[in-house]
């Protein structure tokens, strides 16, 4: 039987699940439709982790509340709001939370490996430079190919009260509202966003992400393989 297939999901209506000092909440991955991507919201509590290490794949995690250090190999890495981190296949590490500190991990293939001469475990957004995809959009990137990542792009969007055109991208993606509240089109539905709501597009699945509030939406996306957010496959043009 296929996997019954999700766009939107709501970490607050995932049972979490415990593992040491931190609740996982999985959002997405193939038991609702994201083979490629997956998705987990990880609230930890003050002190120390449990080590975590993964073979043959590699994770992305992005810091929306809270600070405290992450251990990667031996070697102390702050962690504070809006910072992305790149873990690389075979590394352990350990999060030694200061106070509640919650990340969005995302899990993904590794095909093309990592680029030591570029290396970067952590990228602050306020160190990058802000770039334009339209007229209401503009992002900012954080773990990429100039972070030694050459598999996914990591950015944190920000996109003004509007409703784009619908259009398609060439890669997976799985998001995060940081701050803002809207409405995902996607396969004829409307499914409300609020802060804290997670997403995930197929590669070519048409849809339009609406920011229906007042004010800026802050959107955190992972593309897998490694792409632009700028990118079109297909944009309708009426």
């Amino acid at each position: 039987m296929a996997a019954a297939t999700q766009n939107v999901v709501h970490p607050d209506e995932v049972d979490p699940r415990r593992e040491g000092s931190a609740d996982v909440r999985v959002t997405f991955d193939a038991s609702n439709g994201s083979e490629l991507l997956e998705q987990r919201v990880v609230r930890f509590g003050p002190g120390r982790s449990e080590e975590r290490k993964l073979d043959g794949q590699q994770e992305i995690l992005y810091v929306v509340s809270g600070r405290g250090a992450l251990d990667l190999n031996g070697r102390r890495h702050a962690l504070e709001p809006n910072t992305g981190v790149f873990v690389a296949t075979g590394e352990t590490y350990v999060v030694e939370a200061e106070e509640e500190l919650t990340l969005v991990s995302v899990v993904t293939p590794e095909d093309r490996g990592t680029d030591d001469s570029t290396r970067k475990v952590t990228v602050r957004f306020a160190d990058q430079p802000e770039l334009e995809a339209s007229s209401e959009r503009t992002y900012r990137l954080l773990v990429n190919e100039d972070a030694g990542c050459l598999d996914v792009t990591q950015f944190l969007g920000i996109v003004q009260p509007s409703k784009v055109p619908f259009h398609s991208h060439p890669y997976d993606e799985v998001g995060y509202i940081v701050e803002g509240e809207g409405i995902a089109h996607v396969d004829g539905a409307e499914t409300p966003l609020r802060s804290g709501s997670c997403f995930h597009l197929a590669a070519e699945q048409a849809h339009c992400i609406e920011n229906s509030g007042a004010g800026p939406m802050r959107i955190l996306g992972v593309l897998y393989p490694s792409s632009s957010p700028a990118s079109r496959s297909y944009e309708d043009k009426q």
